[in-house]
């Protein structure tokens, strides 16, 4: 279908996307607005994987204190540029992290991060509770990954669902600000310290 140019100024309004990638997302979805903004998500999100690679060796260390001062995190987040690391949306894009680490207090980053010995401790743990609990021995290692995925996923910052938007991950959302930045962005760390928490 022939795409009016008008439908194309509206959508590029509402998303920021380049001309041609909002006629391509239109014509894909026929013309229907919300379908094309979704597609230009899509879109974002592929080209964003094809940036992960790419080293990032600048960015800022972002604090974040919640109210009554007895809960704070620092996160440092890293990127391509010292231009994208000063930008108001990538501070937001810090700050929404570390509130996020606030809110869940993730024990690691990724899975790649967690100590294979603590994922072997886990399997063993979630094995006995299947076994005591009466199951039949050749459904617990199934049982047992099931609850591990669980654990990796409320445990892993960029598993987790992201707080101001439950219906993405935290890596989902770091995703979108890739495509927009056109940058790799990366959690390099983080500390979270709560009054009277043993370390």
């Amino acid at each position: 279908m022939k795409i009016d140019i008008e439908l194309i100024k509206k959508l590029r309004a509402k998303t920021g996307a380049g001309v041609m990638d909002c006629k391509r997302a239109l014509e894909k979805t026929n013309g229907d607005i919300d379908k094309a903004v979704e597609e230009l998500r899509k879109m974002g999100l592929a080209k964003a994987e094809k940036k992960l690679e790419r080293p990032t060796q600048e960015g800022i260390v972002e604090a974040y204190i919640h109210f009554g001062n007895r809960l704070g995190v620092l996160v440092e987040l890293n990127c391509e540029t010292d231009f994208a690391a000063n930008t108001p949306e990538f501070k937001r894009l810090a700050r929404d992290i570390a509130m996020q680490i606030a809110a869940t207090d993730p024990k690691w980053i990724s899975r790649d991060d967690v100590p294979k010995k603590r994922i072997e401790y886990e399997l063993q743990i979630y094995k006995e509770q299947a076994k005591n609990e009466g199951k039949p021995e050749h459904t617990w290692d199934r049982i047992a990954q099931g609850k591990l995925e669980k654990f990796l996923k409320e445990n892993c910052l960029l598993e987790q669902p992201f707080i101001k938007n439950p219906e993405i991950t935290v890596e989902t959302y770091i995703k979108e600000h890739i495509a927009k930045f056109s940058e790799n962005i990366r959690v390099k760390r983080f500390a979270r310290f709560k009054v009277g928490e043993e370390e």
